[in-house]
Parts: structure tokens; sequence; C-alpha cells
């Protein structure tokens, strides 16, 4: 008699908690964005007989129920714990912590993506570019510099010298020596602005730039920043300080953005889901830098992924305009509506994460 009753307010317990969740998801507003995942969530889909016979409304249908689940970010938090803390895994969905930061698994390296980065490359250099001084340099992710080997990690030397073989039209700039982990977010991919004066002069060495004058760049500090890894991991680390630097130059530069045809300052503040966004409006397929008080005509092109979006702002001094092209938001073909090419200075500046994907268009 006791083992039944058990078993009675156990099922009513269980049928309870099932009807709870359930109208609770039901009875729940639908959130447009993901703030800890930097991610926009899947929306309840339009239903129509063709979508139903295909198959496209189910898939949609799911993907809707697990992005707008009630507590989802508290499940994927006891998710992490439970996997990493008690199943002792080394990463959860190739992210891992390891002394209060977060990195992700970029393994192996996939030659044939890299090859085909490589060749849009060179098929813009072929297009555009022949005849004026270009220069390439790649980013290294975090995780190079990560020691100890309980992790696995692309092969970055072989991915260096396939670079080098295939874009022998252009000078490399090796920025690697001029990097160190702590010159990273804890909680992100990202590198931190206020630590690149190294790489800027690297750059500027190789491409012949002569800096106008020493600068007084000011960091000024606006606030804790808790990156992408942070959010996708689901674990709790302390925050990253995130700084901007400031100066004369700086300040009176505006920029324009093409997709938004908007003219706007080097640093966006206005509210973002991902604070790194301050930098140059974050995405976007076009956008140049104007520099008013430059003393020259110079102009310099950089195709680029997010990480150029900080630096740009630190050569800006050099050039009265500086146009940002970014090959994962715009086609390639397109690129002679909006540019002049005439014997800017051009840089490609892309992270060995972008190589390693086949998303250059």
């Amino acid at each position: 008699m006791e083992d039944r009753t058990k078993n009675i307010v156990i099922t009513i317990g269980f049928v309870a908690i099932l009807t709870i969740l359930f109208w609770a998801n039901i009875l729940k507003q639908n959130q447009e964005i993901s703030i800890t995942e930097r991610r926009k969530l899947a929306q309840f889909p339009e239903i129509t007989l063709k979508k139903l016979i295909n198959g496209e409304v189910s898939n949609k249908i799911e993907k809707y129920t697990v992005d707008q689940f009630i507590g989802r970010d508290t499940f994927r938090s006891v998710k992490s714990f439970f996997s990493m803390n008690l199943l002792r895994q080394k990463d959860n969905n190739e992210l891992f912590e390891k002394d209060g930061a977060i990195y992700k698994i970029e393994y192996p390296l996939k030659e044939q993506n890299l090859n085909q980065s490589l060749d849009k490359i060179n098929e813009i250099y072929e297009k555009y570019l022949q005849g004026m001084p270009v220069y390439y340099a790649i980013i290294p992710d975090k995780n190079y510099y990560l020691k100890g080997d309980e992790h696995l990690k692309m092969d970055y030397d072989k991915l260096k010298q396939i670079a080098l073989c295939k874009l022998q039209h252009m000078k490399y700039i090796d920025i690697w020596e001029d990097l160190e982990l702590t010159d990273y977010y804890r909680t992100d991919l990202h590198w931190r602005q206020e630590n690149l004066q190294k790489v800027v002069k690297k750059i500027q060495t190789n491409m012949k730039i002569e800096s106008i004058k020493e600068l007084n760049d000011i960091p000024v500090n606006i606030g804790e920043f808790y990156g992408t890894y942070y959010g996708q991991l689901g674990v709790k680390v302390n925050p990253d300080e995130m700084y901007i630097l400031i100066n004369d130059v700086i300040e009176n530069c505006k920029t324009y953005n093409y997709e938004t045809k908007k003219v706007g300052n080097i640093y966006d503040k206005n509210d973002s889901r991902d604070k790194y966004d301050i930098y140059l409006s974050g995405a976007t397929p076009l956008i140049c830098i104007e520099n008013p008080n430059a003393n020259n005509s110079k102009e310099l092109l950089i195709f680029r992924d997010s990480y150029a979006s900080s630096l740009a702002p630190l050569l800006v001094q050099n050039y009265r305009k500086i146009t940002l092209i970014d090959l994962r938001y715009i086609s390639s073909t397109l690129l002679d509506n909006y540019i002049e090419f005439d014997h800017q200075d051009v840089l490609f500046l892309y992270s060995t994460l972008v190589l390693n994907q086949n998303v250059l268009k």
C-alpha cells in the first residue's frame, strides 16, 4: 500500500511538473535575442501546406522550442556544470575553462577550407589589386598561446606555410611573436585593443608607414565585458574589463557605414547585445573611417574580420581614409560598385578562425 501511494505521488508530481512547464512555455513571451549567447533566437515559423509536406515546419518548430524554452540559460549552466564538474569532461560543446579563462577547441586544420579562403584572397588580388602595395597578416586565435597539450590544437605551422606558399604576390607581416595570451579577453575570442601597440608598430614598420607623431592614447574603462565564450559555455567566471583607446585623432574622425548609410564615430556607444560592437558598430559589410586632420591623402583598404575593428582606429593617424571590407557579408564581385581601386595601401588581416572556415564570398 505504501509503495502504491508513493508511486501515485511520484506520478502526480511528474505530471504536475510537465503541466507547469507546458503552460509556462505557452504563456512566456518570446525573446528575440539571447544576451548570453550573442545571437538571435528562433521564432515561431510561418506554417504553409508546402512547408508542412517538406518537413521545414517541424525542423523550425524544434529549433523554436529549444531556443525559447523557459529557463534555458539556467538549464545550460546546469548542463555545463554537470558535464565538466561531475562527469569530469574536458570540454562542453568544444568549449572549456582553464585558469579563469574560456577557450574553444579549434581542431583540426581544415586544409580544404583554408585553401578556398586563400584562393578567394588571390582572386581579389588578381581582379582589383595588381600593381598596388599589398600586405597580409594572420591573427592567431588565443589557443596558440595556451600552454599544455591536454586540448587539441590546429596545426598552426602548417597553416602559415600554406599561406606563404599561396599568397606569393603579397608581403607577409608576422605578428605572432608580438602577442601573448594576456592580450586576449578571458571570456571572448578577440584581442584587447589596449594591448595592441606592438602589433601596430610591426604593421607600420613592414608597410613603411611613418608615424605622424607619438599620440597620447588614453585607455578609458567602459565597464565589465561578458564575451561570446562566456555565454556559449554557460559557466560562471569573472567578467573582463573592457577599455577603449582615445586620442585627439580618433576623437575627430567620422565613419560612414555603407549598409546603414549612417555617419557615426569610431566608437559606437549605443547599447548592443555584444559590447565588442562598440568598435566601428560591430559586424558590417563595408565601413570607412575619414580622418579630416590627416596631413596626407593616403588611403588604406583592410580586408578583415572582427579583429580588425579594434585595430583599425590605431592606424587612422597615418591615413586620410581607411575602408574596411568584410567578405563574410559582401560578395567580392560587388566591391567596385563602392570602391575605386587606385593605388591605395592594402592589408588583408584575417584570424586563423576565419581562414579555417570557408566563409569569404
